[in-house]
């Protein structure tokens, strides 16, 4: 049987670390309202005019590089963002064109914080029907877009001026705190190939959409069921700016990645105890924290850094991958756990063998 394993992976991490205390610096949170509510310590951002596009290519040439394998055998190529650098075009075409490996096909998947799960079961399902042999899939993200801040507030934040946020602009940016204090940037890839070693690779995977409440988590303006899809009174209400209802988001995300986990395991006549590595999407400390306490997880099999890096939605799981196996906490023969959920609303578990 032809599976799909991960022969290599690579991140790209932006040069400006943001601590709780800098943003605190531009609106009213500090650091301990924003740890205690998501764990969050640090995070990074791009410079100016860095784009989604940009980290992936870095992270996709690492995992290249990582992998052994050269451009040239690339088959597809699948990025997931919710940040991409255009309205149109996707992300996918722009990389590859910055990557050098001209024709290969590419998909642009828009799963949000769910995106690199449902890369990972479209990588798979094109590898086992034969359409690939290789394939390229990269997860990135720069939400500094996302963030309502003024440059001179950006100057301010890094300590570049002494000019602080007037009132309104301290008013408006903590406004949106919820959202905004939670979010970093960074790329991560992997390169998965077909191969037909006895029992590694992908073993299965569980994908669930709900669109029925999409509207708990979401950015209400900047699309076409407005005429024009983005115009200056749309910028003045804030509706450029993702909202959140976050006691629902949280219940549903704990709930739901439960539920799938458990969903996965006993379609695979597996028991928790089979796993050596769980990797959760890194949204929320505490909504992870709740899975673990849940499923009965202990502490050796999660491995958590949304403290260092925020929440890099497409980006976090290939993160986790990375960090784990540069450090030895994957080895040959393990069973890991994928887990994740995102906005749509989007979740889903998938289990592969080292």
């Amino acid at each position: 049987m032809v599976r799909s394993v991960i022969v290599g992976s690579g991140i790209s991490i932006p040069p400006n670390r943001v601590t709780n205390a800098m943003l605190a610096r531009i609106m009213d949170a500090g650091d301990e309202w924003i740890r205690d509510r998501s764990g969050v310590e640090t995070r990074y951002y791009v410079d100016e005019g860095t784009a989604t596009s940009d980290l992936g290519v870095a992270a996709a040439r690492a995992a290249l590089e990582n992998a052994g394998v050269d451009r040239g055998e690339l088959d597809l190529i699948i990025f997931a963002t919710m940040t991409p650098d255009h309205f149109f075009p996707g992300c996918g075409g722009i990389l590859q064109a910055k990557l050098g490996a001209p024709r290969v096909p590419c998909f642009d998947i828009r799963q949000q914080c769910a995106g690199f799960l449902y890369g990972m079961q479209l990588a798979d399902a094109q590898i086992r029907s034969g359409m690939a042999g290789t394939v390229l899939l990269v997860g990135a993200e720069t939400h500094t877009g996302f963030m309502p801040w003024t440059p001179e507030n950006y100057r301010y934040l890094y300590g570049l001026t002494e000019t602080p946020p007037t009132a309104e602009e301290y008013a408006w940016n903590t406004r949106f705190r919820n959202v905004t204090v939670l979010f970093g940037d960074a790329g991560g890839a992997v390169v998965l190939k077909a191969s037909e070693e006895e029992g590694r690779g992908v073993i299965d995977a569980v994908l669930h959409t709900d669109g029925t409440d999409y509207d708990r988590i979401y950015v209400p303006g900047a699309g076409f069921r407005h005429r024009p899809y983005v115009d200056p009174a749309q910028i003045a209400r804030g509706d450029h700016i993702p909202v959140m209802k976050g006691t629902y988001v949280f219940r549903h995300a704990a709930n739901s990645m439960t539920r799938v986990a458990m969903e996965i395991l006993e379609r695979n006549g597996i028991t928790m105890d089979d796993v050596a590595l769980v990797l959760m999407h890194q949204a929320n400390l505490r909504i992870n924290e709740r899975v673990q306490k849940m499923l009965g997880i202990p502490d050796a099999k999660v491995i958590h850094n949304i403290q260092r890096y925020g929440n890099t939605t497409a980006a976090t799981i290939p993160l986790l991958w990375d960090e784990a196996a540069r450090t030895g906490r994957i080895r040959s023969g393990d069973l890991v756990m994928m887990v994740a959920f995102g906005a749509g609303m989007n979740w889903g578990a998938l289990l592969l063998r080292v």
